[in-house]
């Protein structure tokens, strides 16, 4: 049933979130720099794969909190020619290709069982670290009188929520892997 709810929620933010409405920008830029490209691609188990996606992730909010702020980024920096929008709109991107990474992961038995473990563990971590820096882009947001910038936020806000709940979803249907010998019992959720 769970996985049934974790699979519904995940199409209804995934639909909601690829769907252009009408006057709403249409991103054709790409949303990872060249090196996360690489990386991801490089990156062939689950696990490293997220692990590379929520590090792209998180910096997107890292610097649109920043440039939001006022604080521009340096010359060189990888995100320098992308707007607080962009940095955004990839970051909802960039959550949506991680559950969908995993979906397909969870889905297939043949996957080991411990790295699909590992991914959700950072994709709860990330989206949980994710809180704050969400809730200050909506804060500045709100004082700047930005809604587009507000409406994404709070559309990262919600797609972040689900991600949470998927991977905690997927992590309580898991088998708890075995103790190996002379290990203490710890909760590796």
């Amino acid at each position: 049933m769970n996985r049934i709810f974790a699979a519904s929620a995940f199409l209804i933010v995934f639909i909601f979130g690829t769907t252009h409405f009408p006057g709403a920008r249409s991103f054709s830029k790409e949303f990872l720099t060249p090196k996360e490209i690489e990386k991801i691609q490089l990156a062939q188990e689950v696990d490293t794969r997220v692990k590379a996606y929520m590090e792209a992730a998180a910096l997107r909010l890292k610097t649109a909190r920043e440039r939001f702020g006022g604080v521009e980024s340096e010359a060189g920096a990888p995100l320098e020619f992308f707007t607080v929008e962009e940095m955004i709109e990839g970051y909802n991107r960039i959550m949506q290709s991680v559950m969908s990474n995993l979906e397909d992961a969870y889905q297939d038995e043949s996957k080991d069982r411990e790295k699909l473990r590992v991914a959700l563990t950072s994709l709860r971590n990330g989206s949980k670290d994710a809180e704050n820096p969400l809730a200050v882009l909506k804060k500045l947001a709100e004082e700047k009188l930005d809604e587009k910038v507000w409406n994404q936020v709070n559309q990262a806000i919600e797609i972040t929520k689900g991600a949470s709940e998927g991977a905690e979803s997927g992590l309580s249907e898991l088998p708890v892997p075995p103790k190996k010998k002379g290990e203490k019992n710890i909760d590796r959720n």
